[in-house]
């Protein structure tokens, strides 16, 4: 049996610890939400009992989702920048719930696109990957460094997706909170591709105490054992500009978390990009141990913590 089957094969129930409502820093200067009006107070979540499980279908409320960005975000947008694209980018597909019926604590991510004059960019492209619960990517055409070669995760297309945001710059993603991997805190990749052509690749991450309330309390999360990377020590992002590109959130009625994040694009291909400042470099990777248990992977070689290249270079979606 694979670890993987292991993993799908754990506890079903709801947690029993609740957990205040999280709203993160607004990051990029974008999203001043501080007070969003759900009808759910903080500690209520799904009557006091906690975070859903059981992976998107346990999201049995989600047409009655708040939109996040109803308040407006302001006139400072500050542009969106540059991070890694890492190892793992695999062939996408084009879709709203991108979990394939795994298991997890459902997440509904609304993200939306404008450029640096807070103006909306309607028929824009986000494409995210990110890992499971159990710290593995999928797809055959992934570095088995993102796999671990395991078999079930490489005939898999989970947590991969790309969709086209409205005349509002709106996206909507329904997946599962990611889980850990050695030497990175846990992160969601995104490409945001206009009129084809590629305007930025980079990271967006959650609140430190978020990620060790899920690992610590949540079925399926919680067998691993405590992670190893915070948003304080990541590879790829330095602790004093990671807030800038953490999700806020909220917990739904229905045990779900509504994770949202305005994302600032150049106006323009000619216009210069940023790079995030990069972090402390080198670990281990998707599938090793946690602490302590003999080293784990290492970083593929062309693995240096900065920034790649963009996914399929200029202009396709790969």
């Amino acid at each position: 049996m694979t670890r993987r089957r292991i993993l799908k094969g754990m506890g079903v129930a709801l947690a029993t610890l609740p957990l205040a409502r999280l709203v993160a820093a607004c990051g990029v200067g974008t999203d001043p939400i501080d007070d969003l009006d759900t009808g759910v107070s903080p500690d209520s979540g799904t009557g006091g009992l906690g975070w859903a499980t059981g992976g998107t279908a346990a999201m049995t409320r989600a047409a009655s989702y708040p939109d996040p960005f109803a308040a407006g975000i302001g006139t400072a947008c500050a542009l969106t920048c540059e991070a890694t694209l890492g190892p793992c980018y695999a062939t996408t597909v084009e879709r709203q719930d991108i979990s394939e019926g795994e298991n997890g604590l459902p997440v509904r991510l609304a993200l939306l696109v404008v450029d640096e004059q807070c103006e909306p960019i309607p028929g824009a492209t986000v494409d995210i990957w990110h890992a499971g619960p159990g710290g593995l990517y999928s797809g055959e055409d992934a570095s088995d460094f993102c796999t671990s070669g395991d078999a079930e995760a490489r005939a898999a297309r989970w947590f991969r997706g790309v969709q086209t945001t409205d005349a509002q710059g709106r996206v909507n993603f329904d997946t599962c909170f990611p889980g850990w991997y050695s030497s990175r805190t846990i992160h969601i990749h995104f490409t945001v591709r206009v009129n084809g052509s590629e305007f930025v690749t980079s990271q967006l991450f959650f609140d430190d105490a978020l990620n060790d309330e899920v690992i610590d309390t949540q079925p399926l999360y919680d067998a691993r054992g405590p992670r190893d990377t915070t948003n304080q020590n990541d590879t790829v992002i330095s602790g004093d500009a990671v807030a800038d590109y953490v999700f806020q959130t909220e917990r739904m009625e229905d045990g779900a978390m509504l994770a949202w994040k305005t994302l600032v694009v150049r106006s323009s291909l000619a216009d210069a990009r940023c790079s995030v400042p990069g972090g402390n470099g080198g670990g281990g990777g998707p599938g090793g141990p946690p602490p302590g248990g003999g080293g784990g992977m290492g970083p593929p070689p062309d693995w240096d913590g900065g920034m790649g290249p963009p996914p399929g270079g200029e202009g396709v979606l790969p």
